[in-house]
């Protein structure tokens, strides 16, 4: 038995690789965005602080980044589009991100957490963009995944 070749023609696999490659593409967005100066907004008074000071602020004056924050952006969205490539990993990458980002949304909701131990910051507004994501990406990657099927090599049986 062989596994299944899943190419960019087949139905199937469309919904979970075209998941990681708009993912991949608006976390690479996002990632470099970051990055600019004009879009992102001094932290306001009583904003947690941070050990990791550079590039802090809010984005589109909303949520908290630092370079940090937009390295893991960057790295998601590299793995986004580097997943689109096949099924199997196009699914793994949606159920990564949706435990991931689950966990994430979760400890921003908890003080002592929502800065990563003061290197990331991950309250505001980045509380339910990563409930969402993780929701999005549970549905691509366990409620519409279907499993790859086992496919016989031709010759006789």
């Amino acid at each position: 038995m062989q596994d299944r070749d899943y190419g960019a023609s087949d139905d199937i696999s469309a919904p979970a690789r075209y998941f990681a490659l708009v993912a991949g593409v608006v976390y690479l967005l996002v990632g470099l965005l970051g990055f600019i100066p004009g879009l992102r907004h001094a932290p306001p008074a009583g904003a947690p602080d941070l050990a990791v000071h550079s590039q802090y602020g809010y984005l589109l004056g909303l949520f908290p980044v630092n370079i940090l924050h937009n390295l893991v952006h960057l790295l998601i969205g590299i793995l986004g589009i580097i997943a689109y490539r096949r099924l199997d990993t196009s699914v793994n990458y949606a159920r990564g991100l949706a435990i991931f980002y689950g966990l994430l949304a979760v400890m921003g909701l908890f003080p002592v957490l929502k800065t990563t131990f003061k290197l990331i910051p991950i309250f505001s507004h980045d509380i339910w963009l990563h409930a969402l994501t993780a929701i999005i990406a549970a549905i691509f990657g366990f409620a519409m995944a279907k499993r790859p099927t086992m496919t016989r090599a031709a010759g006789p049986a």
